[in-house]
């Protein structure tokens, strides 16, 4: 059995060749995932060295993986041909090789008690993933969003295989959950509010049961007294499936559903973020949809959650989290407001994809 999973493989890789031709179709899923985690990412990603040490592998699946990391040569080779300096092309490489590292080699991912791959390292059943990702990327290697490129469909494969769709499962976002409050905020007149937004992170339960624990609860309901005081004229719920791992329920999308049902919020003033995994991406994330609905920068938004939670987000640890996993500052403290709220400037660089964090990038 080992021998013709093997002999199967091989066979794959010997067909990835521009010589073998076959039907090309899209696949709707794929193309988001590349769009999302590797947007500056077109094309052959490197070249024949690449290839050969796959070739070599004669389909051993561990192999294949570590050959298709891409070498600090190849992925400078790929950035000096970018037009804006190379910066997006390094970091999303550097991710795609992480994902390949995480779910294909065993490494530890940046969160371990929430990321990576549901089945343990070293055992039968992460190798049989493994396995099913390289032939799952030869079959999906004439696809248009791939350029054509092995490194790249097989990291999109090894997330497929473990069911790591969460950078795309709530696309298109802002037309499925965000229409009615993007409509408005297209007639919103932002210079009557003190705040272009009211940001409410998310506390995850202690069980799989539970939709939206205390500590939730009680944010919605400190948000929605903002929200009636006539500071902001938006609620940005943040929070995906996180807590605890494997829960099926999607913080953002509770909130929501206790805001409007409990407390009669309208749909047109709450802005979903279901994507964020941690307290650094709760910030960044908002500021993307804050960029989306076209709100104005000169405005902070108010960050309400637990005292404990804005203890955290107002610490200068915080600001070195931010550095350290994101690269940047998400928004910058602008004054604490109450013990469960601050005020934070939003910048810009919240705008950089981070394919090293492939579920929440």
């Amino acid at each position: 059995m080992r021998r013709m999973a093997a002999t199967t493989l091989a066979i794959a890789i010997a067909m990835w060749s521009p010589a073998y031709s076959q039907p090309v179709i899209r696949d709707g899923q794929l193309s988001a995932m590349a769009q999302r985690l590797f947007p500056a990412l077109h094309g052959r990603l490197a070249g024949e060295a690449r290839d050969r040490r796959v070739a070599a592998c004669a389909g051993a699946p561990a192999c294949v993986v570590e050959a298709a990391i891409l070498r600090d040569d190849e992925r400078e080779a790929l950035a000096a041909r970018s037009p804006d300096g190379g910066d997006d092309v390094r970091r999303q490489v550097d991710g795609l090789n992480e994902i390949l590292r995480v779910y294909g080699v065993g490494k530890l991912p940046r969160y371990p008690l929430i990321d990576g791959s549901d089945s343990p390292f070293g055992s039968d059943a992460f190798a049989a993933k493994v396995a099913d990702a390289v032939v799952m990327s030869m079959a999906q290697r004439s696809d248009p969003a791939l350029g054509g490129d092995i490194s790249l469909s097989l990291a999109l494969a090894l997330l497929d295989v473990n069911d790591k769709n969460a950078a795309v499962a709530f696309e298109p976002l802002d037309q499925r959950y965000n229409a009615a409050a993007f409509k408005r905020a297209r007639t919103t007149n932002w210079g009557r509010y003190r705040y272009s937004a009211i940001l409410v992170l998310g506390v995850g339960p202690d069980d799989l049961e539970t939709p939206l624990s205390a500590k939730g609860k009680v944010n919605v309901r400190v948000a929605a007294e903002q929200l009636a005081a006539g500071i902001a004229p938006f609620l940005i719920v943040s929070g995906s499936a996180v807590h605890p791992r494997d829960t099926p329920h999607v913080e953002a999308l509770e909130m929501r559903r206790a805001l409007i049902e409990r407390f009669g919020i309208p749909a047109d003033a709450i802005v979903v973020d279901p994507y964020a995994r941690h307290t650094t991406t709760n910030l960044r994330n908002a500021t993307r949809r804050l960029v989306a609905m076209g709100a104005p920068f000169d405005r902070d938004m108010l960050v309400v959650s637990n005292a404990s939670h804005i203890d955290a987000v107002a610490s200068p640890a915080f600001v070195e989290r931010n550095r350290r996993e994101l690269g940047y500052q998400p928004a910058i403290a602008d004054g604490r407001i109450a013990p469960t709220a601050i005020a934070m400037k939003p910048l810009r660089e919240s705008l950089r994809v981070d394919p090293a964090d492939p579920l929440d990038p």
